[in-house]
């Protein structure tokens, strides 16, 4: 007789395993459905954004996207089985809202969105077409997920599979059971986290370093209770802020501006002229031997030209340049100043002048409501403001008026301000250069191909013609600024052949960079002019344009010039739009209270520029707060402590900067000084 073998425990649970597994897979598919395909839509926006999929963090902000899914997931089975579709149906779409616009907004910033930045919306109509220019068809892959559970939704139905499953499922237990199982998942998360990123939690500002750690639906659930916090309660954090601020102003060493610059241009008038989107990688560069920035290049030889001076802007872009510009402080962490908090109270330069008797004014050939500026200039301290309407839009260039029609159009009321004032400041922003660069039929004729002459066996001589920068993004930026340096040189031209503003200092700025992907510049770092195309890696003269050697491209003019051609000279020290206001200040002998900046004549190869994501500059590194490593500048010897003192530095002047902003502290400590 044969003996029957009996099955070990083993065989069993393992049996049993495979047999609940089944049964669970069996009786759960739309559920799984819903939380794989929106992982994938989730893994695929950290891998198209941040990138670094093959370590660690990436790993784990996975687990802390996946304990996300699953936690709202488990709320899905409170609902009847034939209804949870719906359930999911309406998660599934948010999280692909999340993705493809966190995709569109980094492509456009390199960070992640904010709630914060709803209140902003109405920027978006004015530069629709830079919006629709920078989509991707890699923006609609999120599409497919969606796409997909709502197929598996209609395979199910049509399998009348509901059915099946509103007689079996027990839809509480399923709940408790995947709310446990997430909850834990979040637990154990939360464990892992070191220090660093529990302080970026806390702080917000480093969206990308959060994102990288922790998944986009932490970030975008912190991101909102932040954003409650600063629209509900303003008073949040307040005293700390508070007393931080009065620690930091009242014990600050302050060091007395006085070198050889200080009071030079006292007396004098100020203009400032903002050149939208104007790179300093335009200054003396020319091709197929035409200079692209004429105009520029004259004016850093005749004045006082900042060779290395860096924009310091977020989300806000030309408003946070005309913000830090006007007040030394930092574009602000949640928002942008001049939507969300432009009814604070701001130390300016407009208000110091004023003090001084001064007429202030802003000249700008766009809708006054672009960026709030209807509301926010009034509350830097200008006077006037000639914006769309003081204009007869003869001519479009881009989003509006053209720089060329702009600058004849300003100049009867430039000398009208003249005549009727003994002192004036005022701000002229230009509008032609704008992204997204594309009125190629206005920019002129200015040709990017590259043209060579070869010869054949037979000693025929033939021209190859490359595009070289043609039809290229990059190339019609340079159109778009060669157009826009004519327009000004016009209005240079003009100043010098007439009568006008001979006592006046103007400040001609980049408000910041173009915005263009590094792979735009390395075709123009990388051309091989013999083949063509672009230079492989392993060319020995292939440039390495990685993402420092972007970073410290960003640069953007800066040029103080006055008629008389009395003050020039390259300044090569490293220099913030936050440090403009202090060293323009002890030029014209103002003395500003609350500036974060600093003179750059006093703190010369010394400064540190701090970036609103945490990034700084040195004359010795380029710091990547992200990835918390940095790229030397020099060979001077670098030092943990060298860096640790930067990254201290620059963490308190962004939290300094904000929390005035946030609650108006400046105003609050003022009154009660009066007190």
């Amino acid at each position: 007789m044969k003996k029957r073998k009996i099955p070990s425990f083993k065989d069993i649970s393992l049996k049993k395993i495979k047999s609940n597994t089944l049964k669970y897979i069996k009786n759960n598919r739309l559920f799984l459905s819903y939380v794989i395909l929106n992982m994938i839509s989730l893994t695929l926006l950290r891998a198209l954004t941040v990138g670094n999929v093959l370590n660690i963090e990436f790993f784990l902000a996975f687990l802390f996207d996946l304990s996300i899914v699953l936690l709202i997931g488990s709320f899905g089975y409170l609902f009847k089985a034939d209804k949870q579709h719906i359930y999911f149906l309406i998660m599934s779409i948010i999280y692909f809202l999340i993705c493809f616009i966190n995709g569109i907004y980094y492509t456009f910033y390199s960070s992640f969105a904010s709630f914060s930045l709803l209140s902003a919306l109405g920027q978006v109509g004015e530069v629709g077409d830079a919006v629709i220019e920078k989509l991707n068809v890699i923006h609609f892959i999120y599409l497919i997920p969606l796409g997909l559970f709502f197929t598996v939704y209609l395979s199910l139905k049509k399998k009348d599979y509901f059915s099946f499953v509103k007689k079996t499922e027990k839809g509480r237990n399923n709940f408790f059971a995947t709310l446990i199982v997430s909850i834990i998942f979040v637990i154990v998360n939360c464990a892992l986290l070191d220090g660093t990123t529990i302080s970026r939690l806390n702080k917000q500002w480093n969206r990308e370093y959060i994102v990288e750690r922790v998944g986009i639906l932490v970030y975008q659930g912190n991101d909102l209770v932040h954003t409650l916090k600063s629209k509900v309660n303003t008073l949040f954090g307040y005293d700390e802020a508070y007393r931080q601020f009065v620690d930091y102003y009242e014990n600050r060493e302050e060091k007395v501006s006085d070198n050889k610059y200080s009071g030079i241009f006292k007396g004098k008038n100020v203009v400032f002229v903002h050149m939208e989107s104007m790179m300093n990688f335009f200054v003396n560069l020319k091709i197929n031997n035409v200079e692209i920035t004429p105009t520029l290049n004259k004016l850093t030889k005749e004045g006082l030209y900042f060779s290395n001076f860096y924009p310091e802007i977020s989300v806000g872009t030309s408003s946070d340049t005309e913000f830090t510009l006007n007040t030394s402080l930092l574009p602000v962490t949640s928002g942008t100043v001049f939507v969300s908090y432009y009814n604070r109270y701001y130390e300016s330069i407009e208000k110091l002048l004023k003090d001084k008797g001064y007429y202030t004014f802003s000249m700008h050939a766009n809708k006054a409501s672009m960026w709030n500026r209807d509301k926010m200039h009034p509350n830097l301290g200008y006077d006037d403001m000639y914006f769309e309407d003081s204009y007869n839009i003869d001519e479009i260039v881009g989003l509006g008026l053209s720089d060329n029609s702009f600058f004849k159009q300003i100049i009867p009321i430039l000398t009208k301000i003249e005549n009727e004032n003994k002192n004036y400041m005022g701000t002229i922003i230009t509008l032609s250069n704008h992204t997204p660069f594309d009125d190629l039929d206005m920019y002129g004729d200015l040709d990017l191909s590259y043209k060579k002459e070869v010869e054949d066996e037979s000693g025929n001589k033939e021209e190859i013609v490359y595009d070289y920068l043609e039809n290229t993004k990059l190339g019609n930026y340079i159109k778009s600024a060669h157009y826009a340096d004519l327009a000004l040189g016009k209005f240079i031209d003009y100043l010098y052949e007439n009568d006008i503003m001979n006592n006046t200092v103007f400040v001609f700025y980049g408000d910041h960079d173009a915005k263009l992907s590094k792979s735009e510049f390395n075709r123009y770092y990388n051309y091989d002019f013999e083949t063509g195309k672009i230079k492989e890696k392993t060319d020995p003269t292939y440039v390495d344009y990685d993402y420092y050697e972007n970073e410290l491209n960003r640069k953007t003019p800066l040029i103080f010039w006055t008629k008389d051609k009395k003050v020039k000279k390259e300044i090569k020290y490293y220099m913030g739009m936050i440090d403009v206001l202090p060293t323009l200040s002890n030029m014209l002998n103002i003395k500003p209270n609350y500036a974060l900046g600093h003179d750059i004549f006093e703190t010369k190869w010394n400064n540190i520029i701090p970036f609103p994501n945490g990034n700084f500059l040195t004359k010795k590194v380029y710091y990547n707060s992200n990835k918390e490593e940095y790229k030397p500048l020099t060979n001077d010897p670098i030092d943990e402590e060298y860096i640790e003192k930067c990254k201290e530095y620059t963490e308190k002047i962004i939290e300094l900067s904000n929390d005035i902003i946030v609650h108006n502290l400046i105003y609050n400590y003022e009154e009660s000084l009066e007190k």
